[in-house]
């Protein structure tokens, strides 16, 4: 499918207040791809359909990720609205066609982030907390670090963010974020 088909496809599947994010996160992706460096086509397409799972209950995506044998981990059974990203780079080959590996693993990676993320990754990452409809406490300055620093340092401000919501609420951190948080500390420190 292309780009188009994968919308309409999308415009019959989504709540309006999901498509306008998810359309948001594309054309986020897309400008920062051209920033960064990175395939302006693979952000586009993995922006429009990173949470094309988004929607499904914590009981179809418990069942998802057992049809398509995704191992889940102790905070994900605890939190599996979590797993819309793995079942999402699923179905993004399943049902819209995907079979670009860079693609599904932006969007399996686009929710709690991992250590060696590729800039693709890290564009989704950044794409999905910044995009215009965001409008939760500190994207402002979230939006003017991403303007002013490399990369790097803007994913470490987006997983400070993260993880500070996190604990705020009391929550599950995800070993993957920290993980990812951790990884690009110690990049830094070498550096």
């Amino acid at each position: 499918m292309n780009y188009e088909e994968i919308l309409n496809k999308l415009t019959t599947e989504l709540s309006a207040k999901r498509l306008q994010h998810s359309r948001g996160v594309c054309q986020t992706a897309v400008a920062l791809a051209n920033r960064f460096g990175a395939n302006e086509g693979k952000a586009k397409l993995a922006g429009i359909l990173h949470d094309c799972a988004k929607e499904i209950t914590n009981q179809e995506s418990l069942g998802l990720a057992d049809f398509f044998g995704i191992v889940i981990d102790e905070v994900e059974k605890a939190v599996p609205v979590l797993l819309h990203a793995k079942i999402g780079a699923q179905l993004a080959q399943a049902k819209y066609g995907i079979v670009d590996e860079e693609i599904q693993q932006a969007i399996r990676l686009h929710t709690v982030g991992g250590p060696e993320m590729t800039t693709l990754d890290k564009i989704i990452y950044l794409a999905d907390f910044i995009e215009p409809s965001r409008s939760f406490s500190g994207v402002e300055k979230l939006r003017k670090i991403v303007e002013q620093v490399s990369l790097d340092e803007a994913m470490i401000a987006a997983y400070d963010q993260s993880i500070a919501f996190v604990v705020e609420a009391k929550g599950l951190l995800h070993p993957a974020t920290v993980a990812g948080r951790n990884s690009l500390l110690l990049k830094k420190r070498k550096a």
